[in-house]
Parts: C-alpha cells; sequence; structure tokens
C-alpha cells in the first residue's frame, strides 16, 4: 500500500521541447546523449545502453550516461526512472530484449517479451534491415494516456497493454497486448529509422504501423485469422469516420504542428493500414515486400514523404502506384460501387458498375462532389475461389465479365481488399444466399455483406426490411468474425430505435431471439477443443446476452450463478472467465440494486492489476437505479480511478439506457470545469473520450444543437474535430431514426413474419 514516485516521457508529438530546448519537428534529427541523475536506489534507462555509472558526494545520487543514439527525430527520445522488475530473452539474431514490470510481477511481461523477440526477428528478415540498436527495453507504465509509444529502443506501454496475468487473461487480452507490442516493433523501422519529413505523412507511420501489427501477429498465431478480424476491425473503423463530411484525407494538410493531436484517429491508423492492405492484394506479396526493402535502405536514418514510398512500389512492381494511389490519400471518403446492370449466363456473369462518392447519411451530392472517382481494384471471389484477373475502375463506370459454374454466385470486393461500399443486385442476394449458408463464401466477404448492407440501409440506399431478412440468413452461423459484424448491427440498429418505444420492443425480441440461438450453439461452458476464436465469440455471446437476454431468467440466474462463485473465490476461472467478467457483471448490476452495485464495485478495490479493476469501470454504469449511475459519474472525477481511466465508467453510464445517456450529458456539463482541470495539459485523446462517453449516443438534431451550442460556449479548441464527428453521427443517426419509422419496421405486423 505504500505510494512511490516513477517517471517517464512522452514526447510525441510536441512535447521534447518541454523537457529541453530542441529543433522539435520530425525532420530535424540529432545524435542525442543522455546523462540521468537519480536517486541511487532508483533504476533508470534511456534509449540505449548504460556507458557509465557512478555515486556522487553524499552517497544518495547517482550519475548514469547512456551511450550515444543514432540520429533520429526528437519525438523518440526517452527516459524512465522507477522501481522495476524484468525479464529478459536475445531474439535468435542477438538483440537483448527486457520487459520491465512493477516488482514482485516480472511472470506478467513473459507474454508480451515471446511477441516481442518473435516479431523483431520477422521484421528483420521481412526488411532485410537487421534491428538497428543494441537492445530494446518495454516498459510498463502505471499511468499513460495512450496505449504505447515506440521510443527507439525503450518502448513504454500502459500496463493492459504490456503485462499478462498468466492465470487470469482473456484471449481478447493476450490479443490486444500481441498487437500493440507488434505495432510497436513495427515503428523501429517505419517511423523511427525512417521518418515522415513532417506530421501530414503520419499515416506513413501509422498506417503501416497498423498493416503490420496484423502482418506479426498473423505470422506469430495463424489460428486467431488476424486477416479476417481486420476486416471487421480496423477496415470498418475507418469506413465507419470516412462516411462522414467532417472525415479528413490520409494526407491530411497540418499547417500549425498543434493540429497533428487531432489526426491520431481511425482515418491516420485504419485507413492508412486499409490502404496499405489493398496496395499489398494489388501488388502481390513479392512486389510489396521488395519495394518495402529498397525503400528502407534508401531512406534508413531520414525522412520521407508519401510519394517516396509510392516510387519504391513503382520500381518494384512496374504498376503506376502513385497515379492509382493519389485518389485514396489525397482526397477524403471512400466509393460506393453499385451494380446497375447484370447479365446471367450458363458459364458467366457480366456486372455493369457505377461509383460515387459514399456519406453515411446518405446526403444529396453537389456537381462537384459527383465528380469525385477513384482508381478502384475490383476484385472478385466465386465457390471455385478468388478470381486471378483483375481490373482497375478509374472512371465513373465500368464492366466486368466473371466466369461461373450454372447458377453459380458472384461477390464483389473479395476478401474486402478495399475500402469500399458495394450495393448489389437483388438476385445477387439471392444467389450469395447459398454461399452464405453452405459457408463457401469465407467469414470476412460473408461479413462484409451485412456490414454493406447495414450502411446502405443507413444512407438510405435499401429498404431496411431486406437488411433485417438478409439476418435471418445467417440463423446457423456460428464464425466469430461474422457475429463481430451481427453484433455491430444489433448494437447499432438497437442505439437508434431505443428513441422508439414501438420499434424498440420489436426489434429487442428478434435481438434476444437472434443471441438466445447462439447461446444454444456456444453455451456457457468452455469446451475441450475450444479455438482462441471460439473463446472470443463465447466472450461476445455474452456481451450480447448482458445487451438483450439479461431479463431472461435462465440467463440472469446463470450470470447470478457464476458472479457468487467468483466472489467466493476471485481466483475461480472456471465459473467466471476473464472474457466473460464485464458482461457477467453487466447482467448482475441490470437484475440487482445497491448491494450488487456495491458488491461490483468491491472487486476495484481487490482486483490485483488494472485489466481486472477495467472490469468494474465498464461495467458499473449499467445498474438502472439513476441514483446510482450519478453516483458512478461522481466516482470519475473522485480521483480514485487513475486519469487514463477515468472515462470507461462515464461511458457505461451513457450506453446503459437513454436514461444514462442524459445523466453522463447534464453531469458533463455541471463538472466541465472540473474535468478539465483534471486533464490539464494531457493528451488531447482523455478529452476526446470524455466527450464521445458523455456526449455521443443521442438521435436527434435538437440534442445535437444543444451540444454544439455547449461546446461553442465552452469551447475545447483540441477536439473540435472529434466534436465535429460526433454531431455529425448525431445528425445522421437522427435522419436514420425517421427512415426507419417510415419503413414497415414500424409495424407489428412486419415484426410477426421475421
Amino acid at each position: 500500500g505504500t505510494k512511490k514516485i516513477m517517471a517517464s516521457t512522452q514526447f510525441e508529438s510536441l512535447d521534447a521541447r518541454r523537457c529541453f530546448p530542441c529543433w522539435d519537428e520530425p525532420a530535424r534529427k540529432a545524435v542525442f546523449g543522455v546523462t540521468l541523475i537519480v536517486p541511487k536506489e532508483l533504476d533508470a534507462f534511456s534509449n540505449m545502453p548504460e556507458l557509465s555509472h557512478k555515486t556522487l558526494e553524499g552517497g544518495t545520487k547517482k550519475e548514469l550516461t547512456f551511450l550515444d543514439t543514432p540520429i533520429m527525430s526528437t519525438y523518440l527520445l526517452a527516459f524512465v526512472i522507477g522501481e522495476f522488475d524484468y525479464v529478459q530473452a536475445q531474439t535468435s539474431h542477438g538483440v537483448l530484449v527486457r520487459v520491465y514490470t512493477p516488482p514482485g510481477k516480472s511472470e506478467t511481461g513473459v507474454f508480451a517479451l515471446h511477441c516481442a523477440t518473435k516479431s523483431l526477428d520477422a521484421y528483420d528478415d521481412f526488411f532485410g534491415i537487421p534491428y538497428p540498436l543494441p537492445k530494446l527495453d518495454m516498459v510498463a507504465i502505471p499511468e499513460f494516456a495512450a496505449g504505447a509509444m515506440e521510443n527507439w529502443g525503450l518502448v513504454t506501454y500502459r500496463e493492459v497493454d504490456l503485462l499478462i496475468d498468466p492465470t487470469k487473461a482473456s484471449s481478447n487480452q493476450k490479443q490486444r497486448v500481441c498487437t500493440v507490442v507488434t505495432h510497436e516493433l513495427a515503428h523501429q523501422w517505419f517511423g523511427n529509422l525512417v521518418t515522415m519529413n513532417w506530421w501530414d505523412d503520419l499515416w506513413l507511420n501509422e498506417g503501416f504501423a497498423s498493416w503490420a501489427e496484423n502482418w506479426a501477429a498473423d505470422h506469430l498465431y495463424p489460428q486467431w485469422s488476424m486477416w479476417d478480424q481486420f476486416t471487421t476491425g480496423h477496415l470498418s473503423a475507418a469506413m465507419r469516420l470516412d462516411a462522414l463530411k467532417s472525415s479528413h484525407p490520409i494526407q491530411v494538410p497540418i499547417h500549425h504542428a498543434e493540429e497533428v493531436e487531432e489526426v491520431f484517429d481511425a482515418i491516420s491508423y485504419c485507413k492508412g493500414g486499409s490502404v496499405v492492405k489493398m496496395i499489398r492484394a494489388v501488388l502481390g506479396m513479392k512486389a510489396f515486400q521488395k519495394g518495402l526493402g529498397n525503400y528502407m535502405k534508401k531512406y534508413a536514418y531520414g525522412n520521407t514523404e508519401t510519394f517516396d514510398l509510392w516510387k519504391a512500389w513503382e520500381d518494384s512492381s512496374g504498376l503506376p502506384v502513385q497515379e492509382m494511389m493519389a485518389s485514396w490519400t489525397e482526397q477524403m471518403g471512400f466509393p460506393l460501387v453499385t451494380v446497375t446492370d447484370e447479365k446471367w449466363e450458363n458459364d458467366k456473369v457480366t456486372l455493369t458498375l457505377a461509383q460515387e462518392w459514399f456519406l453515411s447519411d446518405g446526403s444529396p451530392l453537389s456537381a462537384e462532389d459527383m465528380d469525385k472517382k477513384w482508381c478502384i481494384p475490383i476484385l472478385t471471389c466465386t465457390e471455385e475461389g478468388t478470381q486471378q484477373d483483375m481490373i482497375f475502375m478509374r472512371e465513373k463506370m465500368a464492366t466486368v465479365t466473371v466466369p461461373l459454374s450454372k447458377g453459380g454466385w458472384v461477390k464483389l470486393n473479395a476478401g474486402q481488399d478495399v475500402p469500399m461500399r458495394v450495393k448489389v443486385t437483388s438476385t445477387m442476394i439471392d444467389r450469395l444466399s447459398v454461399g452464405i449458408e453452405s459457408k463457401t463464401l469465407l467469414p470476412a466477404d460473408r461479413a462484409a455483406l451485412l456490414g454493406d448492407a447495414y450502411a446502405l440501409v443507413k444512407a438510405g440506399k435499401m429498404q431496411p426490411e431486406g437488411l433485417i431478412k438478409l439476418l435471418s440468413s445467417y440463423k446457423n452461423e456460428d464464425s466469430y468474425i461474422v457475429w463481430e459484424s451481427i453484433s455491430a448491427i444489433l448494437g447499432g440498429l438497437d442505439a437508434v430505435m431505443s428513441d422508439d418505444p414501438v420499434m424498440s420492443k420489436n426489434f429487442s425480441a428478434l435481438a434476444k431471439k437472434i443471441v438466445l440461438g447462439l447461446l444454444g450453439q456456444v453455451g456457457w461452458e468452455a469446451k475441450s477443443d475450444d479455438g482462441h476464436l471460439d473463446v472470443l465469440l463465447r466472450g461476445m455471446m455474452i456481451g450480447l446476452l448482458s445487451s438483450f437476454c439479461y431479463d431472461d431468467a435462465s440467463v440472469a440466474a446463470e450470470a447470478l450463478k457464476r458472479f457468487h462463485a467468483f466472489q467466493a473465490d476471485h481466483s475461480d476461472m472456471k465459473s467466471l472467465p476473464s472474457d466473460m467478467r464485464s458482461s457477467v457483471f453487466k447482467i448482475v448490476l441490470k437484475n440487482g440494486g445497491a448491494k450488487e452495485f456495491e458488491d461490483v464495485k468491491a472487486y476495484f478495490d481487490q482486483a490485483s492489476d488494472n485489466a481486472e479493476r477495467k472490469h468494474v469501470l465498464a461495467s458499473l454504469g449499467h445498474t438502472p437505479d439513476p441514483k446510482l449511475k450519478t453516483a458512478t459519474m461522481e466516482w470519475t472525477i473522485s480521483g480514485e480511478i487513475k486519469l487514463q481511466d477515468f472515462f470507461y465508467p462515464m461511458g457505461a453510464v451513457r450506453s446503459s439506457s437513454n436514461e444514462g445517456r442524459s445523466i453522463a450529458w447534464a453531469f458533463m456539463q455541471k463538472n466541465f470545469n472540473a474535468i478539465k482541470a483534471m486533464i490539464g495539459n494531457a493528451n488531447a485523446s482523455l478529452m476526446d473520450a470524455v466527450i464521445v462517453s458523455c456526449a455521443g449516443g443521442f438521435c436527434s438534431d435538437e440534442k445535437a444543437d444543444e451540444i454544439e451550442a455547449f461546446f461553442k460556449a465552452n469551447p475545447v479548441p483540441r477536439s473540435s474535430r472529434k466534436i465535429q464527428q460526433t454531431l455529425e453521427n448525431m445528425r445522421s443517426n437522427a435522419k436514420f431514426l425517421a427512415l426507419l419509422q417510415n419503413s414497415e419496421l414500424k409495424s407489428d405486423e412486419f415484426w410477426s413474419t421475421v
């Protein structure tokens, strides 16, 4: 229970200048020599290994001098001071890797150490350039606004993104730690060795690392199906944000360095990663990898712009990469490809395609907007597999012919390699339903059909009845990847329909039926032959039970039984594995009162690590009692929760019910100055998270106007883009609700047929 002080740096993007005088810009590279004077009982590290260390006069302090760094950008310099234990290993290529943990917890660093040593070797081989530093340290920081930071040779992480309790950790948490480690280690080349010239090419760092984290995780754990998960994770997140008019291009103009804080978002990371995945599909792995290796060798220790990477790939592939890619990185948004005509023959089908800019709310396009076009690789698959022939759709219209077996189906955007939406014909859907039910259509493509349908309904380009009927053809679905898509649609429809009691009642009954069907297939109990994705599916299913079936008597009883077993013994991983803990807490809270609230909250102080405490933070707001919801909000600013985590319970209250939404928004307005003071100069992402957690989720233009007026009167310049996007989402949802209310979904008769 003794409090100890620890110091760590976080200089990206603009904070090296707060530590020492410097030209604090990515292109102003320098060699850094670091000397630290620290209390003699503490450990201290920097980017490079220690050169010398001596005890100073008086005997209470020591002076540590580190080897000079390679030439590098200011934002990558780092040092950490505190008390640590560690685990270490050497890579096959001879680099010493250490994971530093809080004292007494060195065993929690073993999993991340394994991921680091294996991925460092894999990247050495992939890039054809060995990791350039003599050591790699990875340090768990107890209070850290970002997820992690790729400082060269001294990578810092939130505890939950590095440390794994081998007895308790969920499959989700293992996957998260693996992908955060592989993301940060990709930066040791992409970003650290070769750095963007200015912040407008931030995507060169983050987009590539978002692609590489999946490549390396797939290399280490092929059974995790990371590329399928990419389509329902990174790609979906990118398209949700990029369908807004308040989005921005991947290559975003940054006029003042301060503006860069606003573009560490799903465009730079997820759309950037999606575009890299598309390039790999077009070039093939051989030319893709050769181009990257040449780029790394040519620009090592230097700075680049996007066209330097395009040139490297043009040279390795012979393809006009610059011309192909300009439309994807220099303009915001992505295309909707619509099948406008079809000609089915015995052995082939000919499809006529049209492209236009896709907006989430289906806003009419101006004449200038109508002219926007992308250079789109058209990739197709049939039951025979992915077609080798690929055409580029450079103009507004194109025709594609695909060979078929008799009565066969065709799917556009095979493997979801291109960030776009596709609107198919009813004949194509009828034929594809065979592939859905037989599962000859692969999981990422089955998931994509649903994701596209939902987005098209929201944009007013497909009838809502069609989406509900399409959902019913997935009744035997057992793929976690596809259920990620189903879950997102159920959650999205629920959030919007909750503003209409009649539709909400009917929709909730259908959702309950769908989710209880999955419960029948998957069950509560782990099976001996469960793989990683089976465990994730069970965790997701229990999350859906907590949303749609918490009032089912057998579900409530099972959750309570498991909760009581867990209360009696927190190490009982069989009754309540970590993958289902938050969700079971929610079910117990939703069916309980003050006692259950206190029981769940008590675990926050009893939990052994932050990953466990997050289960409480994510669930507590789901108590039905408005007084306890308000108490949860007050707890967030009490100082008992770390600043890095204090917004999680706000989001739980806001997402718990319409009443919770109003309580969270009222609380934020009343306590706005206190919240601002708490965040101070910390990372802008914290205020962004508070805004989404407290002001997001409404579905009316009136509420959007009210929230807009509040932020005009109480400006938050560093979060202006996030506020804009939140408001646009809200108005888009208001439009979506009106559209649903004017459809057959408003009538009880319709629901009796599905």
